[in-house]
């Protein structure tokens, strides 16, 4: 027997509203009847973007232009019902599709249109007299056995041709999504970074970083030295790394000794730069004409010095840090500095292009990452590490969508989004036929 509680607000007489409720209290059909009514109604408005001849729902917003979509879980998202009862039958379909977009990124709108499938016979069979934990239990057998059946049938892609196939389906057919997305991957490899961003143009547009690019900017802007472009380039920098804060001008002198006797620029990497050190590197930035940055080390905790042997690795440097043996004071050892052909940094980000790492140690360095991806169980670690290895050996692929409006673009985004996270799961587990038919 299915029972569902309401909050139902209760007044005495001649009082105000009391600071308590009461619950409205359903068994059985009238339950199973109210919450079933709700998923088909959310079920209904979602189903009609599935497939590639799917169409768009138009959304209304609580501010600002409505939301043109063919992403099913938005639509879900975007439904309430007055009804509470209908409400918790809609909210069980919901979970459904968050959960798939958590996991697949794509498929939602399919595995809305399953869930609610599975509820309605599932009731079905309740209503008939069949005992529903027989009936979890069927189910439960059921889907093993289609995933197994999906897992045989299963067709591994890898040409350009064939994920330029899979994404233009899911962007809805069009073909300039789908090459577009095709390029990214054969530029970045199938663990590279391809990130979605809105566009300044009317055109789409992909940008490939080849390189490391993390999201941290300069400390100071006074380090600026292209002013219009508000960005710090270096060519042939030196780099070094510290996992601690720099405070004082005594710990950094002899760096700073070093790099005015060769002439080069120095790109400074810390927990963080302040005070009277900041206040130095400034006015030698200004007065002296030393080319000087500095920026915070990327990431947290652990994280963050993961990420700094990261880069050491890259530019051939060494992390000064207590752990290493290595101190920024007068035992300063040039030898721990790093260098690359050229370094860029915004108020954002800092992209590092062909660092002096060899590719021996840099392999070495990608496959302890694999490893560890591996042996993890946290999907949070996973996705870390997974975030590291890209940055480290795939490089990073921007797509920027264009549009006239930005009703236009968000819809173009959503739908690249989808084909991305498609595509992704196509290279790694394979295709099977589509439409049903599996």
């Amino acid at each position: 027997m299915l029972s569902t509680l309401r909050a139902v607000p209760l007044r005495a007489p001649g009082v105000g509203m009391r600071a308590f409720a009461t619950k409205d209290i359903r068994h059985g059909a009238a339950a199973r009847a109210a919450m079933l009514t709700g998923a088909n109604r959310l079920a209904d408005a979602v189903a009609v973007t599935l497939g590639p001849k799917g169409r768009n729902v138009v959304i209304e917003q609580s501010f600002g232009a409505p939301k043109v979509t063919k992403d099913g879980v938005t639509v879900a998202k975007a439904i309430e019902f007055s009804n509470k009862m209908m409400n918790v039958g809609a909210s069980l379909i919901k979970q459904v599709a968050s959960k798939t977009n958590d996991l697949a990124g794509d498929g939602t709108t399919t595995s809305t249109v399953l869930a609610r499938a599975i509820f309605r016979e599932g009731t079905k069979a309740v209503v008939a007299g069949m005992n529903p934990m027989d009936v979890k239990r069927g189910i439960d057998a059921a889907v093993r056995s289609v995933l197994d059946d999906l897992e045989k049938r299963a067709k591994p892609i890898s040409t350009p041709e064939e994920i330029a196939q899979v994404a233009t389906i899911s962007a809805n057919g069009d073909a300039v999504i789908g090459n577009m997305v095709a390029d990214a991957f054969r530029k970045v490899g199938k663990d590279g970074t391809i990130t979605v961003s809105e566009g300044k143009t009317m055109e789409h547009e992909l940008e490939v970083v080849e390189g490391m690019k993390f999201d941290r900017g300069y400390i100071s802007p006074y380090f600026v030295t292209d002013s219009k472009a508000q960005k710090c380039q270096f060519t042939d920098p030196l780099v070094l790394l510290f996992d601690k804060k720099i405070s004082t001008v005594q710990s950094i002198l002899p760096v700073l000794e070093h790099v005015a006797k060769v002439q080069r620029p120095l790109l400074i990497v810390a927990e963080d730069v302040e005070n009277e050190a900041l206040a130095t590197l400034v006015v030698n930035k200004l007065r002296g004409g030393l080319q000087v940055s500095a920026v915070k080390a990327p990431g947290f905790g652990d994280h963050r010095k993961a990420m700094m042997q990261d880069i050491a690795v890259l530019c051939g440097a060494e992390l000064v840090s207590e752990d290493t043996g290595r101190k920024l004071d007068e035992s300063f050892d040039p030898a721990v500095l790093g260098t690359a052909k050229t370094i860029t940094v915004t108020k954002d980000d800092t992209v590092i292009l062909d660092g002096a790492g060899g590719q021996g140690e840099i392999q070495a360095r990608c496959e302890q990452i694999q490893a560890a991806v591996e042996v993890t169980t946290s999907e949070y670690e996973k996705d870390k590490l997974r975030e590291r290895l890209a940055k480290l050996s795939g490089g990073v692929a921007v797509i920027k969508v264009g549009g006239a409006t930005e009703v236009e673009v968000q819809e173009v985004k959503d739908r690249l989004n989808d084909a991305l996270n498609a595509t992704k799961a196509a290279v790694e587990e394979g295709i099977v036929p589509g439409g049903g038919v599996a």
